[in-house]
């Protein structure tokens, strides 16, 4: 009978075969190269061709479309409307894609991982062939699948396609509060390629279906890269002035103070405090 440590040794070889045999698998040069951080180009609209509200001209359903203005109104009399970032809620898909703070993307075979700094959000995108699991699990950021692609037929991917489903409310597309169907059934799909004249430069097309829209919608996020990135640390509670009482929002003043944020707004019950 072999000794235990000849056993151990065997095994502990036969394992760094087979990681050495799965990285030569993994051929890097076959995917494109998207390193670096990608920051927005444009507005932080989620159309950055369009203006912020009701000039984004979503083509909202008129029950949504009512809860969009219903939003607008709120903000220009100092709510926050349909927007639930305010609350530290994490913004998930689509809107995390603006890509107001860097957006890395790490690549390997089976599955791409799309991070930022912010919430500390990131997404999976499983490239290994599987299709979206019968009782699909709901999370802000979804459950997403891609395909890759040789456009350009060079032997070497070009573009990824990726479908996102299983999407959680709360959720808008941008700070206006334009919002989603209430049903969960949003499904998202993208197309996301880097630019043929500037290697610098990333595409992403994106198309939401849902059932608050009349049609579907697709708007392009363009991404500049940083090969150099700096990653700072960012938590939403650490420094959150907004504060929801009940139903009403209020604000922490510089100084500690509740204080309201419309005119005319009636202070929060005190029941619970001893009130002179």
């Amino acid at each position: 009978m072999l000794d235990r440590r000849v056993l151990v040794a065997i095994a502990l070889a036969g394992a760094l075969c087979a990681a050495v045999a799965d990285a030569q698998a993994f051929d890097d040069a076959l995917y494109p190269d998207w390193n670096g951080g990608w920051a927005r180009l444009g507005r932080g609209y989620w159309d950055p061709t369009k203006p912020r509200g009701l000039g984004q001209q979503a083509p909202l359903t008129p029950e949504y479309q009512a809860l969009f203005e219903a939003s607008i109104s709120d903000q220009k009399g100092g709510g926050q409307g349909n927007d639930a970032g305010y609350r530290c809620r994490p913004h998930g898909m689509p809107r995390i894609m603006i890509g107001n703070h860097p957006i890395v993307f790490t690549i390997m075979p089976e599955t791409i991982y799309v991070m930022r700094d912010v919430y500390n959000q990131f997404r999976r995108i499983y490239t290994d062939g599987r299709d979206f699991p019968t009782e699909l699990p709901h999370s802000t950021v979804g459950y997403s699948i891609g395909k890759w692609l040789d456009q350009d037929g060079d032997g070497h991917y070009d573009t990824l396609l990726v479908e996102t489903r299983g999407l959680k409310n709360p959720r808008s597309y941008d700070s206006s509060g334009i919002p989603f169907h209430q049903d969960e059934a949003t499904v998202i799909k993208e197309r996301i390629f880097l630019d043929k004249g500037n290697r610098d430069l990333l595409h992403n097309e994106i198309t939401s279906i849902d059932n608050a829209l009349t049609r579907p919608w697709t708007v392009t996020r363009n991404y500049h890269r940083d090969r150099n990135p700096k990653w700072l640390e960012y938590y939403c509670s650490e420094d959150n002035h907004h504060a929801v009482i009940g139903q009403e929002d209020y604000l922490v003043s510089g100084d500690g103070f509740l204080m309201p944020v419309r005119k005319g707004q009636k202070p929060p019950d005190l029941r619970y405090f001893d009130q002179q």
